[in-house]
Formats: structure tokens, C-alpha cells, sequence
């Protein structure tokens, strides 16, 4: 039986419904805030601010990473920038137009009024991060800088070089420390969520094990907060750090939460061409580096000379050539699949002909070599440290790789799920992307929810829950706590031959072929047949060393893959039944003469939120109209 999802979107125009909304909320005063407590899981960009603020506000706070520090959450890795509708370039740069960028480049398959709110709050987030210390780019004069990204025609990203998201996080992560110092916040870091415990249809704590002991407790709470991160180690190659997992939102859906359209994952066009089956994760090369790479292949097939010896009349800047609007600032489905296409086609450089040339020499004899340093120069060490090579004097080997997720599990405007109580932040959410992401924006949807929307919105569950607190002594957490034992019991006692590295691999490379840049009904179909087998051989045939009760890396990984094993089957699930093809999600049936994508508007101009049924049986397919009252659907053009 479907179920009818509530948006819990305002009524009124849409630049006046955050206000609007914010107005009319509830409130808790200050007294009632100290007899809530609040589990936030993850210390990322979303969770660390989240945590920070909720504690600041009086609410008592417990946050979890698995971690040895929230320092090292994936936040951490992100290079590029952070968007913001500020229009220090005097460019024509406002909230609408940011809001409107962003609702074209997810291929107009995301809510109007979170994309809205989003584009409102971001020129805050800027001024928090400067307040905070954030050493953010400026100018010769003192102003802060800014640079494009992909999808605009505007310069509206901030950025401290190479390395934002690691200054944003140590931003967030000072304002967590000082509400750990003065006893707002309990960290409990190298801790891992194994489940949530549902209580009269409420999300009331969680269960975690100690990955330094082993030891399996339980933690209640008034309401929980996910804020995980997305699930593109799904694919084992990706730019995403080793860690990152599906585990706690796929178990959240198997405890009723809504999984929203899965399928949406995102191929970013720049990255470290793979080296070789050893490898076990990917390097992003930031889509910043676009503003001065020219991205080219030889116009023959089977032109092998030294890129230096190639003249300009013998190369293609296809996404110049095909999209003279926004050239090599394309958005990243679409440079992404240009770049397999030129590929497919026998045109791609280096080993196995999978990549394409970033080239830097133009922009060098512009600008010259030292502000190219200034702008990207541990991008380019990275990039030598990794191939050996000089990006400065020879031209750089990219190729798509796994990146981002816009899926996730489904939220109402207040961020809450469907199962109340459990508030769900940053890619963990599925809310603000639609089917492609715009670089520079994952670090805006991250600290606009954990600074600015969670601590507006959370009273709205928290005012009606005064007086109804829970304990762990509730049947209902032991009854959690057994399962989580069991499975963890049931995995240590399989003794077989494989191990989860090597179910991982295989299924990851499964869904690259069958469920990555390029899908059909064909290659679903087959990896529908394929991933049950697969999962049930995992669960007859896994080795694994060591035991519970100690520090066991092995048993983390294996949980975390027997979670990919069963969500594989998900996103296949739903890449299958979306017959259309709309940013992320390339469909080869649905596409232009040219290759670009087409959308069905009639039939799926709406959200697929998954309701578990069980892990043998089909979910539901739950729908949320997508409605569009201020911008026009139009078939997406970048040329």
C-alpha cells in the first residue's frame, strides 16, 4: 500500500516561505531545551555544525563518529569552494539566480522551496565561516575572492585554495570543541551506529558498537539526527574515503525510513584515471581546476603522439565545441559522459585509452606559472605525487569517477523523515540536488542545514514530545541490541574463503558496468539477476579474522559491504523503474539524436521514495509530485 507523503512545504510565495515558516514554528524555551537530549550521528560539515549549534542553543547533545576524530570526517577531503549568492563580482549573481542554477543543474527533479531556502541562507554561511576564521580566498585588496563552477555564468564560490572543505570543517569543527569543552556535547568518537530503535513509531535512539573494544551499547535520545554522508562507496572505486558507507541510512530504511530516488549518484568528470586493479579508492582533481583547464582528446582515433607534439588543429575541446555557452564549466553529467563518449570512441589518452587531457599551458601563458600555483598548487602536487607527472609542463590525465550521491533518505522541509523523529542532514538526505549536484554546493547543503535549518526546525518535533522521554531500559532497545549482536555473531561464524574486499570489488565493478555513467533495461535487469546470487554467496562463503570483542576492522568492513550487498539491489531497483533519462541518472534508451538526455515529465516529474518490505521481498515505490510554480520545466541547455 502506497503512502501519502507531506512535504510540510509552506504556503505563500516561495522568497517569503522560510521566513514565513520560521515565524510559525514552534519553540522550546530555554528551561524545556535542557530536558531534551539530542543524538546526532556523523561530525561532518552537517553533523559537527549541527552539534555545535543545537548544544549552543541549551539542548544537550551526544554525537558520534566512527572516527578518531571529527576531524577526519570525508568533509574534510572536499577542494574546490562553497557557493553563496553574495555577488561580490557584481556579475548578476542573486538568490533567485542561485536558487534557478541549482534546480536546472539537478535536471529539475528537486523541491522548490528546500532549493529556494538553500539559495537564502548561503550569504550566511559565509559570513559564520569568516566569523569563524575560515581563511577563505581574497583579493589583492582584501575582498573575498571568487572563482566559477560548473553550471554557472556567474563567479559566486568562495574558496581557501585547494583544501575548503578541510578549513570549513576545522571551522565547524573549533565550535564543536568548545561546546565538548564546556559540556554541551558528549563526543563519542570511533563508535559506529549499527541500528536505530524505533519506539511507538518514534526514532529514540540508536545502537553502536566501540570499534577500539567491541563492546555493543545502546543510547536513547528525544530525537536523532543522521548526517552520514552519501553511499558512493558503492561502486568500490570512488573518490569518497574508504569509510564512508551506506550503513546508517540503509539501516534506517530497513527500520522504516524512505529511501529516495537511489539512482541519482553522480560521476564527477575530474578525477585520477584508475592505475590498476590494486587500487581501492580514487583522487578527485576539483572542478575548480576547469576555470583555467582547457579539456581536450586528439580529433583522430589513434593519435598516440605526446600531447606536445599534437597541434591545436589536431585537437577537440569538445565541451567547448559543444556547449560554447559554458564550455569546459559544463556541469559534471554532462562533461562526465562527453568524456566516455569521446573515449568509447577510440579517442581517450593514456593506459587503455580511459581519460582525457586538463590542459594548462594556455592559461600559464595568460597568467603565468606562480598565480596558477597560487590558485591550485596542492592540486597539482597531489596530482604528481600520484602519476609522477607535472601538470605545470604537460597536461593532465582525467576521467570520470564516482563522487557524490543525490539520493537519500527522504525529508520534509523540516528535515525530518517520515519516521518522526529522525531528522536527516546533508548527503545523507535526498532534498536539495534533484539528479545532479553543481560543484561547490554539497558544502553549502552541509552547513546550511547543521547552522541554519535544524536549529530552526527541530522544535517542531521537540515541542510535542515534552514529558515523553525513554530510557534504554525499554524492551524495545534490548530487542534492537540482540538483532545487532546476532548479525554481528552470524557474520564472525560463516568461516569461508572470501574476503569482504573481494565481494566488494565485485559488486562495485558489477554496478560501474551495469549501473553507472550508463544504464539501460538490459544491463539492470542483469544486475538485478546477478547482486542476489552475489549477496548470497557472501553470507555462505565470508572469512573473517579476529573477533567481537577487540579492535576489528575486517568485522566494520564486512557489515558495511553486507549493507551495500542488499542497497545495490535498491538503486538498481530504482534506476530501472525511472524510464527516463535526467541528470545523473543516463538511461541510453532515453536520449537525443546528440546524446543528451530526455526527459519524461508526465510520468516521473516526482520523488520515488523506497518503503522497505523486507529484505526478500520488493519495497514499495512511494511518490512526491515534484511541483514547479516558479521556474518553467524546460529541456536542460548548456549551449
Amino acid at each position: 500500500m502506497n503512502t501519502q507523503l507531506d512535504s510540510k512545504v509552506p504556503a505563500g510565495a516561495l522568497e517569503e516561505k522560510w521566513t514565513k515558516h520560521r515565524a510559525e514554528s514552534k519553540l522550546v524555551n530555554p528551561n524545556n531545551k535542557r530536558k531534551f537530549d539530542i543524538i546526532v550521528v556523523g561530525s561532518g560539515l552537517a553533523g559537527a555544525s549541527a552539534a555545535a549549534s543545537l548544544a549552543e542553543m541549551g539542548y544537550g547533545v551526544k554525537c558520534f563518529c566512527f572516527q578518531d576524530s571529527p576531524r577526519r570526517a570525508h568533509s574534510i577531503a572536499a577542494q574546490g569552494g562553497i557557493n553563496a549568492a553574495k555577488n561580490y563580482q557584481n556579475d548578476g549573481d542573486s538568490v533567485y539566480r542561485l536558487f534557478y542554477d541549482t534546480i536546472k543543474g539537478g535536471d529539475f527533479r528537486s523541491r522548490e522551496a528546500n532549493v529556494y531556502r538553500l539559495a537564502e541562507v548561503s550569504a550566511n554561511i559565509i559570513d559564520q565561516c569568516v566569523a569563524q576564521g575560515v581563511p577563505f580566498a581574497r583579493e589583492y585588496g582584501g575582498l573575498l575572492a571568487n572563482r566559477s563552477f560548473g553550471g554557472a555564468q556567474v563567479s559566486r564560490t568562495f574558496y581557501a585554495r585547494g583544501q575548503t572543505g578541510q578549513q570549513l570543517l576545522l571551522g565547524a569543527y573549533q565550535a564543536l570543541a568548545q561546546q565538548i569543552a564546556v559540556g554541551g556535547v558528549k563526543m563519542f568518537p570511533r563508535t559506529e551506529l549499527l541500528d536505530i530503535v524505533i519506539v511507538d513509531g518514534h526514532a529514540k535512539g540508536i545502537v553502536v558498537r566501540d570499534l577500539l573494544s567491541g563492546e555493543i551499547s545502546s543510547h536513547a535520545g528525544d530525537t536523532v539526527v543522521l548526517a552520514t554522508g552519501g553511499y558512493g562507496n558503492v561502486f568500490y572505486l570512488s573518490t569518497n574515503a574508504r569509510g564512508c558507507n551506506v550503513s546508517a541510512t540503509y539501516r534506517a530504511y530497513k527500520r522504516g525510513a524512505f529511501f529516495a530516488n537511489p539512482c541519482y549518484t553522480q560521476i564527477h568528470p575530474t578525477c585520477i584515471p584508475v592505475g590498476g586493479t590494486y587500487q581501492s579508492k580514487l583522487t578527485l582533481m576539483s572542478e575548480s581546476l576547469r576555470n583555467d583547464g582547457r579539456v581536450w582528446v586528439p580529433k583522430n582515433k589513434g593519435d598516440n603522439r605526446p600531447p606536445s607534439q599534437i597541434p591545436d588543429s589536431d585537437r577537440d575541446y569538445y565541451l567547448e565545441r559543444k556547449y560554447p555557452s559554458f564550455g569546459n564549466l559544463a556541469p559534471r553529467d554532462i562533461a562526465s559522459r562527453s568524456a566516455k563518449e569521446v573515449c568509447d570512441e577510440g579517442r581517450g589518452v593514456g593506459p587503455g585509452g580511459l581519460g582525457v587531457y586538463l590542459d594548462f599551458a594556455e592559461a600559464i601563458g595568460r597568467l603565468g606559472e606562480k598565480t596558477i600555483r597560487e590558485r591550485y598548487g596542492n592540486l597539482f602536487d597531489i596530482y604528481h605525487n600520484i602519476t609522477g607527472e607535472d601538470a605545470y609542463h604537460l597536461p593532465m590525465r582525467i576521467y570520470p569517477a564516482v563522487h557524490y550521491t543525490m539520493g537519500g533518505l527522504w525529508v520534509d522541509y523540516n528535515l525530518m523523515s517520515n519516521v518522526p523523529g529522525l531528522h536527516v542532514l546533508g548527503e545523507a538526505n535526498f532534498s536539495d540536488h534533484g539528479a545532479n549536484r553543481l560543484g561547490a554546493s554539497a558544502l553549502m547543503q552541509g552547513l546550511a542545514d547543521g547552522y541554519f535549518v535544524i536549529p530552526s526546525t527541530i522544535a517542531n518535533y521537540l515541542a510535542t514530545q515534552l514529558g515523553k522521554k525513554v530510557s534504554v531500559d525499554r524492551p524495545e532497545f534490548n530487542a534492537t541490541e540482540n538483532e545487532v549482536r546476532k548479525t554481528v555473531a552470524k557474520l564472525l561464524s560463516i568461516k569461508g574463503k572470501r574476503t569482504a574486499t573481494s565481494f566488494h570489488r565485485e559488486l562495485g565493478l558489477l554496478l560501474w558496468e551495469k549501473c553507472g555513467m550508463a544504464r539501460s533495461r538490459e544491463s539492470l535487469q542483469e544486475a538485478l539477476q546477478k547482486i542476489p546470487s552475489l549477496r548470497e554467496e557472501f553470507w555462505q562463503n565470508l572469512n573473517l579474522q579476529g573477533g567481537d570483542m577487540e579492535l576489528n576492522q575486517s568485522l566494520e568492513q564486512a557489515g558495511r559491504v553486507a549493507d551495500f550487498l542488499e542497497f545495490a539491489e535498491l538503486m538498481c531497483l530504482d534506476a530501472l523503474e525511472r524510464e527516463e533519462s535526467c541528470g545523473g541518472h543516463f538511461r541510453v534508451e532515453y536520449q537525443t539524436k546528440e546524446g543528451e538526455a530526455v526527459r519524461d515529465d508526465a510520468d516521473f516529474c516526482h520523488v520515488a521514495a523506497w518503503q522497505c518490505t523486507g529484505t526478500d521481498s520488493k519495497p514499495v515505490r512511494n511518490v512526491e509530485p515534484l511541483v514547479f510554480e516558479n521556474v518553467k520545466l524546460a529541456t536542460r541547455s548548456y549551449k
